[in-house]
């Protein structure tokens, strides 16, 4: 290391002195003059090493002369220290952050980064609120690690782009960051793997954004996910419990952060606007990212003991005013919560607690095992997040109706407890998972016979919480395409909000519209005379939309149609698993030695 600092030093004042000799330019291939912008390789030309030259003359003998004190700034310009950098996507916290841990056993520098790709500011499907919660998270974090007397580099570009710039530019030794297990996460990372192991970069990774190391558990589990939540408890129950959570960083540990005075210029947290984002885009802010946040609502819902260990997440509202459950979701989606110390946390109530405690899968130690399960699969399982080539979802022939989805996205149905729900996810970010069952039954098999995969992508848009996995999974289980079967189980429109919440404050507070309507009529205002309608400013079919469809037919319709579309994927395995065993038994005859005539 030492020898290559000199070698960089000298090349350009040996190159500096041989120039003035009237000689030959040489440049090694690992000097740093060819990074200039003002300088092209096609300008010089090659000997039988490889070494870069270009013969003198008289003219441009200034420029050349400028070119190589550009080579000798440039040198006293870089970073010499090595650095070890932590690249932050999620696991946005200090707390139980191993891979962070990592970054600081040897390094002389530390630079902690996120990179924001601006193709996915544009062309990805994120609402306003999830773009605001992750600012928010960021400038805790930066906040904290202030704290410590570093700050967060946020980068904006391509990783494949920024990261030869900076592992050039900070001489960096070492980079690190958590396992991510999603599709795009992994062909993304494999890429910057290979990027690094070519510069010279280590790559060292760790797992904390799930309980346990999810690809260990297919391997335990001979190369496949368990298809069943009772599989997945059974599973973890031989595995033994979780890794525990580390320490918390508190210190850099005898490393230190560059920062420059341009810093907030250069790498600063970036505002809405930059995003193209206006703030009055945004609803109400009930939730705040950040790490910050994220312990004080754990320790304030920890504290309920009670409340903690009787928690049975069936029995909870969905159209409770405020929300019934802890809201941590969007915590643990973006890693300001670490789920290892959350369950831990969770456990040691629950070992306190005096009386008898929920158990899973209702429990909130339930939750979070929904969560693995919903995690081991979607990594497991090809084209997860999809119908076609997903070998555990049935292929059901949902119609193509863009008015449908429309109207049920904008909260124009008709039906005011779905369009209620509908404006509370646009508005908030935020819906109680009974009420997402609502809306996505109504959507699919329920009465509308529009696709999953579109309500999962509205849902990925607008949720706070929308985590790649446990989208598609729960989208699949709703839809009645996969894990769950009893499609003739249908949520009422009707019914099920009014069963809750017969006064239907829930719909009167995000359906103004319908504030006055007297509560007999409020969850089918249809039914409300005309009279009434007009009284009361809210005449339906003009200020407020009629019932896209009649909730019986459609249901009956549908019921058919899954009906029919279950024995064709009964057929159509059965035919499969005829085939395959027609094909092993035909490969075994011609593997099998033939007998001869004696």
């Amino acid at each position: 290391m030492e020898r290559n600092k000199y070698y960089r030093f000298f090349i350009p004042l040996f190159n500096f002195i041989l120039l003035l000799m009237n000689s030959q330019l040489v440049f090694s291939n690992e000097f740093y003059l060819l990074e200039s912008d003002n300088i092209q390789e096609d300008h010089f030309e090659k000997d039988e090493r490889g070494n870069m030259f270009w013969d003198f003359g008289i003219s441009g003998f200034i420029g050349r002369i400028k070119t190589v004190l550009l080579g000798i700034f440039s040198f006293f310009g870089k970073d010499m220290k090595e650095t070890s950098v932590h690249w932050f996507r999620k696991g946005l916290r200090l707390h139980d952050n191993p891979a962070l841990m990592k970054t600081l056993e040897k390094c002389g520098n530390f630079r902690p980064i996120f990179i924001l790709d601006p193709w996915f500011v544009k062309n990805m499907h994120v609402g306003p609120n999830r773009w605001r919660f992750l600012l928010q998270s960021l400038k805790d974090l930066d906040n904290s690690l202030n704290k410590l007397h570093s700050r967060l580099f946020v980068i904006r570009g391509k990783p494949l782009e920024v990261f030869p710039k900076i592992f050039q530019q900070w001489n960096v030794k070492t980079l690190t960051y958590e396992v991510d297990t999603e599709p795009y996460a992994i062909e993304r990372d494999e890429k910057v793997d290979q990027l690094a192991k070519r510069m010279g970069v280590t790559v060292k990774k760790e797992v904390s954004h799930t309980l346990y190391d999810i690809e260990r558990l297919v391997m335990k589990n001979n190369g496949s996910a368990p298809h069943t939540y009772q599989a997945m408890l059974t599973m973890l129950k031989k595995i033994g419990p979780p890794p525990k959570p580390v320490a918390s960083l508190d210190s850099l540990k005898g490393c230190s952060t560059p920062v420059e005075e341009n810093h907030d210029e250069k790498y600063n947290v970036p505002d809405l606007k930059e995003l193209g984002i206006h703030e009055s885009d945004c609803g109400p802010n009930l939730y705040s990212g950040g790490e910050t946040e994220a312990l004080r609502i754990m320790n304030e819902k920890l504290s309920n003991k009670s409340w903690v260990c009787k928690f049975e997440k069936p029995k909870t509202q969905p159209n409770s005013l405020e929300p019934s459950t802890t809201v941590l979701s969007p915590y643990l989606k973006f890693g300001c919560l670490s789920v290892r110390t959350f369950y831990y946390r969770l456990l040691d109530v629950y070992n306190k607690y005096t009386g008898n405690c929920t158990k899973p899968p209702v429990s909130l130690e339930g939750q979070l095992l929904w969560r693995e399960f919903f995690y081991t699969v979607g990594y497991a399982t090809p084209n997860f997040d999809q119908m076609k080539g997903n070998p555990l979802c049935k292929q059901i022939p949902w119609s193509n109706n863009p008015e449908f989805l429309e109207a049920w996205t904008k909260a124009q149905t008709g039906f005011p407890f779905i369009d209620a729900i509908m404006t509370q996810l646009r508005q908030e970010g935020w819906i109680h998972h009974l009420a997402r069952h609502a809306v996505a039954c109504f959507l699919t098999r329920g009465d509308l016979w529009v696709s999953w995969e579109h309500g999962m992508k509205v849902f990925e848009e607008f949720l706070l919480d929308a985590d790649w996995s446990l989208n598609a999974g729960n989208w699949m289980w709703l839809s009645a395409s996969a894990f769950f079967h009893q499609y003739f189980r249908v949520y009422s429109p009707v019914a099920f909000g009014k069963s809750m919440d017969k006064n239907g404050d829930y719909i009167r507070k995000y359906l103004p519209v319908l504030k006055k309507m007297p509560s007999e009529y409020i969850y089918e205002p249809w039914k409300a005379p005309l009279k009434v309608q007009q009284q009361i400013g809210c005449v339906i079919g003009k200020d407020y939309p009629k019932p896209i469809v009649d909730h019986d037919e459609a249901r009956k319709s549908n019921l058919e149609k899954m009906n029919k579309a279950y024995k064709e994927n009964k057929t159509s395995n059965e035919q499969k698993t005829t085939n395959k065993r027609s094909s092993e038994e035909t490969v075994s005859s011609l593997l099998s030695p033939k007998k001869t005539k004696s």
